[in-house]
């Protein structure tokens, strides 16, 4: 009777590590798709605010119809960090310029091609 009482004590025990395990995996893959979600939403934001701008005459502190000599995405009136990530322009032509996301927590990086009418074809995302 003891030694299966001992088989079953270790049987649990196996049993709720694994548990645990899989509830850390799920946890750490909720967190990551969490901060995916939320630097899409922040993308699609700055791409919409310098679709705006680029519309926008220079005497309105616009673009006039183009992107070049905008360093950063605050000139659209977006925030090139928060507390999902950080944001940076590079390769700005006159109809658009990439956009590349770090997150701030989990690691992500997404790269997103950014036009006039806005985010072009589907955003490139790193996952850790």
């Amino acid at each position: 009777m003891g030694q299966q009482q001992l088989l079953l004590i270790v049987l649990g025990t196996i049993i709720v590590g694994v548990a645990v395990v899989v509830g850390i995996n799920m946890f750490t893959m909720g967190a990551i798709n969490a901060e995916r979600d939320a630097m899409l939403q922040d993308i699609n934001a700055i791409a919409s605010n310098g679709s705006a701008y680029w519309r926008k005459p220079a005497a309105l502190a616009g673009g006039a119809r183009s992107f070049v000599g905008v360093g950063d995405v605050v000139a659209f009136g977006s925030d090139s960090s928060n507390a999902n990530g950080t944001y940076l322009m590079s390769s700005v032509v006159t109809n658009g310029f990439t956009l590349t996301g770090t997150g701030a927590n989990e690691g992500v990086v997404i790269v997103a091609a950014i036009t006039q009418n806005g985010v072009t074809g589907t955003p490139t995302i790193t996952m850790p």
